[in-house]
Formats: C-alpha cells, structure tokens, sequence
C-alpha cells in the first residue's frame, strides 16, 4: 500500500466524497485506511468502569484504500499513486 499514516488525501467516492483529511490508521491486511473527520458513524456503547455514562459515540469508521487519493500539498490537486511513486519521494 502507498499510502501511509499522515498523508493528505481526499475521499472521491462514497457519502464523504470531495472531503479531505489526514490519514490517522492504516490497515494493511484489509487495504483500508481510517481519514480523520470522514466517514463518521454512531456506536451504542455500553457503560464501562472507563465510561460510565455509555450512550451514543461518534467515531471514524475505515475506508477502502481504492476511495482515496492523495492531495498534492503544492497545487492541491488529486494524485494517482503507484509502485514507482515510492522511489522519488
């Protein structure tokens, strides 16, 4: 995977299309990388010793690798990544 933890990137499918952020997770087994601030859903949780109040939490759930692109930090623009990629970085 070229895409690694503190890259910019910008979703290009799904319901957070067109939103950017910076990748906080990568997942290599699964190819997916989690984007802070997109892709937000809700999880009940359950009261524990460490929460104890529970309720509703709002968290970022992950993206497949193939619904993000990186943003070029100069001209803002989306960027195709591939293999060769790696050696001029």
């Amino acid at each position: 995977m070229n895409i690694k933890t503190g890259d910019k990137v910008r979703v290009i499918a799904g319901k957070d299309k067109g939103k950017e952020g910076t990748v906080t997770k990568v997942i290599l087994k699964t190819d997916r990388v989690v984007v802070e601030g997109v892709n937000k859903v809700k999880k009940h949780q359950k009261p524990t010793q460490a929460e104890p109040k529970g309720g509703i939490v709002e968290k970022e759930a992950a993206l497949h690798v193939s619904n993000v692109k990186l943003v070029d930090a100069s001209s803002q623009k989306n960027h195709r990544v591939n293999k060769n990629d790696e050696n001029k970085k």
